[in-house]
Formats: structure tokens, C-alpha cells, sequence
């Protein structure tokens, strides 16, 4: 027999679960902001923590965790509507992007190596050159600049055989 009251009738208050689901996006935002940039890869860190909190949320939704469907879907339209702040305010206001994407740093200038920038995001010289290789350049003295993006990528700025000028490629793997 199916307790209609106990699926659709929250046990917990809806308030409660949006604070909840606001405090836990907000947590999870800032760690994979902040500390993770580049092992998310090429899906954005917001895009990333959304998927992973909407599976969980809806995971306790079908399981029972929570007493209702109704809990489940609060949280996961809690999730869901801070993602869209947050992107919504960082078009609007370039400050705030500032904040939600991080910019890209500079690892190799003029053929060389930046070991302070490189040891920033901890990017040993073995990986950078794997990176390197993966695009067919076998020696740093061939990049004029390479940047890690906000995203994770490693974009190069080849130099020209003249090196007048640059070509612009993004590296298909993460570091």
C-alpha cells in the first residue's frame, strides 16, 4: 500500500531544505573555485558541482532519505537556481566573474618555463612538457606564451619560425 501523505507531504520544512541546499552549493562552489581548478577539466566548476548535487539530491529523494518527493525536488530547484545566480550575475557584473572564473596564468614565456606560476597550480615540469608533446611541440624554446585557463585547459601561443606573431591553439588535455 502506497502512503500518498508520506510522498508528497514534507517532513522536513521547505525553508529548512532551501538553507541547507544554499549553504552546501555555496561550500562546494568556493573548494572547487578555489582549491580544484585544474582537475575539474574541460566542464566548468559550476557545471561540475551542479551535476554532482542534483544526482545526490535526487538520489535521497528516491531513496527515502528524505520523507517526501516534494524535499528532493526543493533541493535539487535550490541547486539548480544558485547555478543560475551565480552565471546570471557573472555576465551582468564582470566583478563578480572575477570571482566565479579564475584568470589564466601564465606557465611559459618566451620559451621558458614560470616555476613560481607552475608550482601555483602545481603543475610539475614532466606534465607541462607531456601537455607540450600532446600537441606536437617538443620544446618549450617553440612557445611564445602558455596559459592554464580557468577551466583547466593549457592553451599555447606558438611561436613563428620569423617569430613575428603567434598561432593560438587550446590543448585538448588537463593538466
Amino acid at each position: 500500500m502506497i502512503d500518498w501523505q508520506e510522498i508528497f507531504i514534507p517532513s522536513h520544512s521547505v525553508l529548512e531544505t532551501i538553507v541547507r541546499g544554499t549553504m552546501i552549493y555555496i561550500m562546494l562552489f568556493l573548494i572547487l573555485r578555489f582549491l580544484l581548478k585544474r582537475q575539474t577539466g574541460v566542464i566548468g566548476v559550476a557545471d561540475l558541482l551542479v551535476i554532482v548535487l542534483i544526482a545526490d539530491a535526487s538520489q535521497n529523494a528516491m531513496a527515502s532519505e528524505y520523507k517526501s518527493v516534494t524535499e528532493g525536488i526543493v533541493l535539487v530547484l535550490t541547486i539548480v537556481f544558485w547555478n543560475y545566480a551565480i552565471d546570471w550575475l557573472g555576465f551582468h557584473f564582470p566583478a563578480f566573474q572575477r570571482i566565479t572564473r579564475p584568470p589564466p596564468l601564465l606557465l611559459i614565456e618566451n620559451g621558458k618555463m614560470l616555476p613560481r606560476n607552475m608550482r601555483q597550480e602545481m603543475i610539475t615540469i614532466d606534465e607541462l612538457k607531456s601537455q607540450l608533446r600532446e600537441q606536437g611541440i617538443e620544446h618549450c624554446s617553440e612557445v611564445k606564451r602558455a596559459y592554464i585557463e580557468g577551466d583547466g585547459t593549457i592553451s599555447i601561443i606558438r611561436k613563428d619560425k620569423d617569430d613575428v606573431g603567434g598561432k593560438t591553439e587550446t590543448m585538448k588535455g588537463v593538466v
